[in-house]
């Protein structure tokens, strides 16, 4: 049974959430404990986390940044904040998705059944070869780290499922609703500009490897990553 940490401070809708989602056979565990957020994740050692951003003393995005330091585990945002700026805030603090308040219980479930799906199911990766290397790039499939010339950096779930496809389809050009439907069920539920945050990320984390301009825009099309670390090599 997965079992998923929530991390909501308003009891109702905390339990009415929980009581639906052990529907679908998910341990739904609410916490209390809002001042120790971290040491309650590492005990309950979670396969997802449902997280709001209005918490006592320090906010969501303060708490995706702490877990996202120890660990990949899936973050999803639930907010009654519905501008722009505060889901690009969560994907930029380490966040994976965001659903709005009022919310639809099925469709947290079915992203939460998504994410699932495609971390620990019949997707997910430590069911394929351990690493994928192109060129002197690894990435590392179970651990979700890509290293270039001995540095190795951690990335995010939506991160590891960009650079992924990138690197197996190196040189070709994806569009920006194709990598759209690799990280969310249904594009409609997401903002567009959400992708451009990830591939920025992503793009800083590579730099910190030494790989630069390895990622391109392609104007009116998508993305492609091209292999221009090796002029680095």
């Amino acid at each position: 049974m997965k079992k998923i940490f929530l991390i909501e401070d308003d009891p109702k809708i905390a339990y009415l959430l929980k009581d639906y989602l052990e529907k679908y056979e998910y341990n739904v565990v609410i916490t209390e404990q809002f001042d120790n957020i971290v040491k309650v994740f590492k005990t309950i050692d979670p396969h997802l986390v449902l997280l709001d951003i209005n918490l006592p003393r320090y906010d969501g995005f303060y708490w995706c940044r702490q877990i996202r330091s120890i660990s990949n585990c899936p973050i999803i945002f639930i907010s009654a904040r519905d501008s722009g700026m505060d889901q690009v805030m969560a994907i930029e603090n380490g966040g994976d998705d965001y659903i709005t308040k009022p919310f639809n219980f099925d469709v947290v479930q079915a992203k939460i059944k998504g994410i699932m799906r495609r971390i620990y199911g019949e997707y997910a990766t430590n069911k394929q070869a351990d690493t994928i290397e192109t060129n002197g790039l690894f990435l590392h499939l179970t651990t979700m780290e890509i290293e270039f010339q001995n540095q190795t950096t951690l990335l995010t779930k939506n991160e590891f499922i960009l650079v992924k496809i990138l690197m197996e389809q190196l040189n070709s050009v994806l569009s920006r609703t194709y990598l759209l439907e690799l990280l969310w069920d249904d594009e409609n539920f997401v903002d567009d500009n959400t992708l451009s945050v990830n591939i920025t990320r992503l793009r800083k984390k590579l730099g910190d490897i030494g790989i630069k301009n390895s990622i391109q825009t392609v104007r009116g099309a998508g993305y492609k990553m091209v292999d221009a670390w090796r002029e680095t090599e």
